[in-house]
């Protein structure tokens, strides 16, 4: 094999290492090379990692433009934040990016973000970074029922991954923790100690997660032998002016519930406020259990007890999978679930009233 010190100085520097250089090292074929390096399928993983490792030892760098000319890939993924959601720059942005950044990074691509006002600026974002050349696939954050970016990059033979699953499955990959899994544990919970009227504040209806969680939700009432009352229960609630609105409408009568699960902290947060304008103690008159692990909720009298998902996780495992997309496995392989951790905090306490 061609050993790296041999390689020829040009003006005083070593020469840019080469495929063919990394062949010669390794005795393969530098189509076998390539391949390996741009992590085509057919190549096994013991080849992929042998030659990873060498042309890493040798100093071998992709030059970008002739292998964008060659693969048709600019080796990024696209990412458009909509600055129009309700919570599109909370705290988590930051771990998802970087975790999104991180398994990038660790295959030699780099993170494309873009922004837009409104669902319309969105979609031309995403046209236009496909058309510059500046992105070959997509993440989607918080996935719709029925969601136009989707249909978009269906028409376009665009790759993308969700973060969340989908109403209708095909060609979608996707990563996302399991809600519906988090609220059945939330009622059993509570049930265990000795809630009896368990209320459940739902978040918005247009995305794909309000459906699992009421299911969650609906699954956990059952195994506990617990009969859901329409009277407990809100959908849509999305902000804390929400969550405190329908509290107080939810409360406001002598059989209210006496806990409240919410499928967002940023509701729950809301119930906080409404109990404190009833002079209901949070933990002792009325139990509260959410989702999401916001920092927010840690900061709430008592702190509140939630079910927190690692967003970093969540941004390296879908830069891996769209890698992965984009270089041709099916989609059906592209589908990864992980469970939420409940952090027990002190906003859910025993019943009193039941």
């Amino acid at each position: 094999m061609t050993e790296i010190s041999s390689f020829p100085m040009l003006h005083g520097a070593r020469r840019r290492v080469t495929i063919s250089d990394v062949s010669d090292a390794l005795g393969l074929t530098k189509s076998t090379v390539s391949r390996a390096l741009n992590g085509y399928p057919d190549i096994s993983e013991a080849t992929r990692l042998k030659v990873q490792k060498m042309a890493t030892k040798m100093g071998y760098r992709p030059h970008s433009q002739a292998q964008a000319i060659r693969t048709g890939r600019v080796r990024a993924l696209g990412l458009v934040v909509q600055m129009h959601d309700h919570d599109s720059q909370r705290p988590f942005l930051a771990e998802f990016l970087s975790g999104i950044s991180c398994s990038a990074s660790a295959e030699g691509w780099t993170l494309t973000v873009a922004t837009a006002a409104s669902e319309a600026e969105t979609l031309e974002a995403m046209r236009a970074l496909v058309r510059d050349g500046k992105a070959d696939g997509f993440i989607l954050p918080r996935s719709r029922r029925e969601d136009p970016r989707v249909d978009l990059l269906r028409q376009a033979g665009v790759p993308f991954v969700l973060y969340g699953r989908a109403v209708a499955p095909e060609g979608c990959a996707w990563f996302d923790f399991l809600g519906e899994q988090a609220m059945s544990e939330a009622v059993l919970h509570l049930a265990s100690l000795g809630h009896r009227r368990i209320g459940f504040f739902n978040g918005g209806l247009g995305y794909v997660y309000s459906g699992l969680r009421a299911a969650g939700f609906g699954a956990g009432m059952s195994a506990a032998g617990l009969t859901i009352d329409p009277q407990h229960c809100r959908d849509d609630i999305l902000t804390a002016e929400h969550g405190r609105r329908a509290a107080l409408s939810v409360l406001d009568h002598p059989e209210h519930p006496t806990a409240i699960i919410c499928a967002t902290d940023m509701g729950a947060i809301g119930i906080y406020a409404a109990a404190e304008e009833l002079g209901l103690r949070i933990g002792r008159d009325l139990s509260v259990i959410a989702y999401d692990g916001t920092p927010e909720g840690a900061f709430q009298s008592p702190p509140l007890s939630t079910f927190a998902v690692d967003n970093r996780r969540a941004g390296e495992r879908l830069g891996a999978l769209l890698i992965r997309r984009i270089r041709g496995e099916a989609v059906e392989a592209l589908r990864e679930t992980d469970t939420a951790r409940f952090l027990d905090r002190g906003s859910a306490g025993r019943s009193v009233k039941e």
